[in-house]
C-alpha cells in the first residue's frame, strides 16, 4: 500500500510588477521518498503558469539560486480535468537537490521576466504617447 505525504504551502510570487500574491500549493510525494521526488498541486492555476514554469525550470541556469537544469531530471505538469482550475506539476532532482528549490527559482526567475517584459512594454507605450502628442 503506497501512503501520500501531503503539505500546504503559499509560494509568494509576483504575477506583474504591480500585484503579489501567493500561490496555493499541496506537496505531495509517497511516504519514504525523498524531497527531490515531489508533486506539487497549485490551485487556481492552469496551463498559463504550468508552461512557463516548465520552461524556467528546465533552462540551462537559473539566476536567483545556484541549481543547474542538469540537477533536475524530470519536470512537467498535468492538468487534472478541464473543469477543475488545479495543475499537477512534477519535478524529480538528482544528487539530493529538494525539488521545492528548483520550483521556487523558477517561480522567482518568471517573475523577474514578467517585471521585465511589463516594463519594457510600459516604456515603449510611454514613448508612444509621447510621440503622438505633438502631433495633436
Amino acid at each position: 500500500m503506497t501512503h501520500m505525504i501531503c503539505g500546504q504551502q503559499h509560494i509568494h510570487a509576483a504575477s506583474t510588477g504591480h500585484v503579489e500574491r501567493a500561490i496555493d500549493a499541496n506537496m505531495v510525494r509517497t511516504d519514504g521518498a525523498d524531497e527531490g521526488c515531489v508533486t506539487f498541486v497549485l490551485h487556481e492555476e492552469d496551463h498559463t503558469l504550468g508552461n512557463s514554469l516548465r520552461y524556467m525550470i528546465m533552462k540551462s541556469l537559473s539566476r536567483v539560486v545556484c541549481f543547474y537544469s542538469q540537477d533536475v531530471e524530470f519536470c512537467g505538469y498535468s492538468i487534472t480535468h478541464p473543469s477543475e482550475s488545479k495543475i499537477n506539476f512534477r519535478i524529480q532532482t538528482r544528487d539530493g537537490v529538494a525539488a521545492s528549490e528548483p520550483l521556487r527559482s523558477g517561480l522567482n526567475n518568471l517573475t523577474e521576466v514578467c517585471k521585465h517584459v511589463l516594463h519594457t512594454f510600459e516604456a515603449r507605450m510611454q514613448a508612444f504617447r509621447d510621440k503622438e502628442e505633438p502631433m495633436s
